[in-house]
């Protein structure tokens, strides 16, 4: 399994030219594997509809229905080992909760984090799938 980072999730349920090629043909190649989405992934995409940073064609809870369930997407729950994660990352990470808790939920399912975030993309301290 893989963890997609939301902007990866939403660009890639939009079919979003921002989702490069490359990104497309990885989602594509862990679909069997499992695409995890972080459930703080579903609040990060609520709450930017709510502040307007994210229109979308239909209300959030239909697009959250329809989102997760696409191919081989897997919800991660929110657990005490990732909430304690989140706050004890190794080295210096950014004050983003969403992030530390998308970072924190890779690290505790030892899985691979598919994200175009340059601030993560520089954190040794993730697998990052580049």
């Amino acid at each position: 399994m893989i963890v997609l980072d939301t902007h990866i999730w939403v660009w890639w349920i939009h079919d979003d030219a921002q989702l490069t090629d490359k990104y497309r043909k990885i989602v594509r190649n862990y679909e069997d594997e499992g695409l995890g989405v972080s459930v703080f992934s579903c609040w990060e995409a609520a709450k930017l509809v709510e502040l307007k940073r994210l229109i979308l064609h239909c209300p959030i809870h239909e697009w959250l229905d329809t989102a997760l369930h696409y191919p081989g997407v897997q919800l991660l729950d929110l657990t005490p080992k990732i909430v304690i994660e989140s706050t004890q990352l190794p080295g210096k990470f950014h004050r983003d909760p969403a992030d530390q808790i998308i970072v924190a939920t890779a690290r505790v399912h030892d899985s691979p984090l598919l994200t175009a975030d340059e601030k993560i993309l520089k954190y040794s301290h993730v697998k990052l799938l580049k």
